[in-house]
């Protein structure tokens, strides 16, 4: 079926037709379910080309990704955002358009992607304390969306991000309630904006109940099974080894589960873990009940709504800009208990 035809079917003409299915606003909400709907039970397939000619637009969003350093990017927690966008985008008719360049291109990708008008808008990943990219995406006229926040950016721009610093205020306290006081932080990367709230929100719970934050007992790296190994087994061999650790991720968290394993210690017994959870498709935190207490937000999830309000930005233009922040869930696992009555 082609477009007239479905627009004689429905007694609608084609340009109202194709505007209820590119989701312009100026179409009721009454017509376009009509239309959709028609869609599905037909079996009408928008011809791509068509539909970018009628637009104006590429149908396809960006993303660049630096992969030289491979900074938190391309990993398990990016694969389930990137799920979640696509299905989005499909629902919507765009594509994908997925960039890898070295680090020191990333700019000029950008620069590429505005001259041919390859995208209609991009999302940006990992965003830095003080984002080059934002100001550099504005001055290009770039419509984008970051996943994160850049606290030091002064341009504005549209952003979704999980409230990190009060998750990881909360995740201590959490500990600090149980009687733990030499509690160890594995975080991120923490030029990474994300990491550099969890640190803030993990200081000030401690300076909050008058522990004083020891740098022996946090370490910053790539999320990875083997730097939260590593970290563990760096601090429990100290002198007054951690009784509690805070790990960025479900996947560092795991290397200090083996860390403590390798040393006949019980994880929720003789030392806490809490994480967070990003709660990954492929890489749950436990089956009927969680494994690690953690503090939870799905990014999968995250993906899905970042990308809807990257298309609405697309087809409706925002005035003001798209800020939404996240609250982390806190769930209970087995990983976490009452500081040993020795330490």
């Amino acid at each position: 079926m082609n477009l007239r035809e479905l627009s004689d079917r429905l007694g609608l003409s084609q340009t109202t037709v194709s505007r209820a299915l590119n989701g312009y606003p100026e179409v009721s909400e009454t017509t376009r379910k009509r239309v959709q709907d028609a869609a599905t039970q037909f079996g009408y397939q928008p011809n791509q080309r068509a539909k970018s000619l009628a637009t104006g637009r590429s149908m396809q969003i960006g993303h660049v990704i630096p992969f030289s350093t491979q900074h938190e990017m391309v990993n398990v927690v990016f694969s389930d955002f990137i799920a979640g966008a696509g299905e989005v985008y499909a629902e919507h008719g765009y594509d994908m358009l997925l960039s890898l360049v070295p680090d020191d291109r990333e700019v000029e990708a950008y620069s590429e992607l505005a001259r041919k008008g390859s995208v209609d808008a991009v999302m940006v990943h990992g965003p830095t304390l003080d984002d080059p990219r934002i100001p550099l995406l504005s001055d290009l006229g770039i419509p984008f969306l970051v996943h994160g926040r850049s606290s030091a950016a002064q341009t504005p721009y549209h952003h979704l991000d999980v409230n990190n610093q009060r998750a990881f205020h909360r995740a201590t306290e959490f500990l600090l309630d149980l009687g733990h006081r030499r509690i160890a932080l594995v975080n991120g990367l923490e030029q990474m904006d994300f990491a550099a709230r969890r640190r803030a929100g993990f200081i000030e719970a401690l300076r909050k109940r008058d522990v004083l934050p020891d740098a022996g007992l946090m370490s910053s790296a790539e999320m990875t099974e083997f730097s939260g190994y590593d970290a563990a087994q760096q601090m429990l061999g100290r002198d007054a080894p951690p009784t509690a650790f805070i790990a960025s991720s479900i996947v560092p968290a795991m290397g200090i589960r083996r860390a403590l394993e390798e040393r006949g210690l019980v994880m929720g017994k003789d030392v806490s873990i809490i994480c967070f959870d990003d709660e990954i498709s492929y890489l749950p935190n436990g089956r009927s009940e969680p494994i690690f207490t953690a503090t939870r937000s799905s990014v999968r999830a995250a993906g899905r709504r970042c990308a809807t309000h990257l298309i609405s930005i697309i087809t409706e233009a925002p005035d003001a800009p798209i800020n939404e922040v996240w609250e982390a869930e806190l769930v209970l696992g087995n990983s976490t208990g009452p500081a040993p009555a020795a330490h």
